[in-house]
């Protein structure tokens, strides 16, 4: 009467409780993988979750895996807190040019980019000094510190080096931040023969690598990390303190 076979009928309830079968076995996977990483975001469980579409068969791709985020309440908020200045570009010392507009690395150890972030803390934040090769995506470098003076930037700076010692025609990369440009640093960049090279128009996508670097320990890996010791107030007036 409905225009329906009875073959039909039962296929498209099989293939029904297929779908729901899938997406339990996703939403399964996808909550064992946040008791790790709470805050992980869609494109990277995307790419978390291809060993289990193997190994099931599943047909899901990136738009479906958003509705699929989005129909269980699975998406994740970012939450606006207050944010603090890490980059001040206002000071007396010299600043570089940017030597990479066009460059592309084709080797780890060719270009190195440099950033400043913030973590948040249950009393404050305390201020992550990372180097990345821009090649590999490694951090070659880091330092955690409760201030934005300049030894937090140096230490990750020294550790880089220490770390890597076949340092020929690498590029050094950031913005124009106090912390960069004062003498102690640079002046470790020229004793190494490390070329300077920086942010011009204070645009993020100038030091994009960096930025994204950010983002991702920031917003998937950090949120719920609170350190214990007290944070010393942010200043940038003596930043170059070291």
């Amino acid at each position: 009467m409905l225009g329906y076979s009875r073959q039909g009928l039962y296929k498209a309830q099989q293939a029904q409780q297929q779908q729901c079968f899938e997406e339990e076995l996703v939403v399964q996977e996808i909550n064992k993988i946040r008791i790790l990483q709470p805050h992980i975001g869609g494109r990277r469980l995307h790419h978390m979750l291809v060993p289990l579409k193997q190994a099931h068969h599943l047909q899901i791709g990136r738009d479906g895996l958003f509705k699929l985020l989005y129909d269980y309440g699975l998406l994740v908020r970012k939450r606006k807190r207050r944010k603090p200045v890490t980059t001040d570009s206002f000071h007396r010392y010299k600043k570089y040019k940017n030597l990479i507009k066009d460059f592309i690395p084709v080797a780890s150890n060719q270009l190195w980019v440099s950033d400043i972030t913030y973590i948040t803390l249950k009393n404050g934040f305390a201020y992550l000094s990372l180097i990345t090769d821009a090649y590999s995506r490694k951090i070659v470098g880091f330092h955690l510190s409760k201030s934005l003076d300049a030894v937090g930037s140096i230490k990750a700076l020294n550790g880089a080096i220490k770390n890597n010692p076949q340092l020929q025609n690498l590029v050094h990369h950031s913005d124009r931040g106090v912390q960069y440009c004062c003498h102690a640093y640079v002046g470790t960049l020229k004793n190494k023969k490390i070329k300077i090279s920086m942010t011009e128009n204070g645009d993020p996508l100038e030091n994009a690598i960096a930025e994204r670097v950010n983002g991702i320990l920031k917003d998937e890996l950090l949120q719920e990390v609170y350190l214990d010791y007290v944070v010393v107030p942010q200043k940038t007036s003596n930043a170059c303190t070291a």
